[in-house]
């Protein structure tokens, strides 16, 4: 994919970097990869952080009296209809199709903001509550999972916008073709564990 000059308006940029920049996306890849493996540590401490604190109520409430199901299951079809835009937008990026690219990064981002917004809803509702991460165990680790999981999905939306910005003003080059195939690993990446903090902390929580 780095190979190749995806828009031809953009002939002039792709030929000023040389061959050897070429060469890189592949690796740049490869190393994006790497990142993503010491990422998957990073969640996997969490989720064991969790497990351990989850029983630790400290005379407070537990999932089951906290969590909304139907509220939290709209804020995952929120992430897993983003995964899907973004998809179509790496479609757009293989036909060289700028405006369709912009179209569905900008659905994707609108689907990720309103998952962040209702995220923080959430945390809003509990602190005003009196359910905050220092009333007990469970709560430290509840905040601490799904807030780490929120800032990697907010830090995706920062990304997503700069890379808008940099199609829309240098158009669909081999350095942004790169730079938007890692960010649909990460961007599907955070789907997959999203899924796991779904099923972990609110569907078991609930039951």
């Amino acid at each position: 994919m780095s190979n190749l000059v995806l828009n031809p308006g953009d002939a002039h940029d792709h030929s000023d970097h040389g061959h050897d920049h070429h060469d890189a996306g592949p690796m740049t890849v490869y190393g994006f990869w790497l990142y993503l493996m010491t990422d998957c540590v990073l969640f996997a401490s969490f989720f064991a952080i969790y497990a351990v604190l989850v029983n630790n109520v400290a005379g407070g409430p537990s999932g089951h009296d906290i969590f909304e199901l139907p509220f939290v299951a709209v804020e995952t079809a929120f992430l897993l209809f983003s995964s899907i835009t973004y998809g179509f937008a790496m479609l757009a990026v293989h036909k060289g199709k700028k405006s369709q690219v912009l179209g569905w990064l900008a659905l994707t981002f609108l689907f990720g903001a309103g998952f962040i917004a209702m995220e923080i809803y959430e945390f809003h509702h509990l602190i005003v509550e009196g359910y905050g991460p220092s009333r007990s165990g469970f709560l430290s680790g509840f905040f601490a999972l799904v807030g780490l999981h929120g800032l990697h999905v907010t830090s995706g939306l920062i990304w997503m916008g700069i890379m808008m910005y940099q199609v829309k003003t240098r158009g669909l080059t081999s350095t942004n073709a790169t730079r938007l195939s890692c960010l649909s690993l990460f961007w599907h990446f955070l789907d997959v564990v999203w899924i796991c903090v779904f099923t972990v902390v609110y569907l078991m929580g609930t039951l």
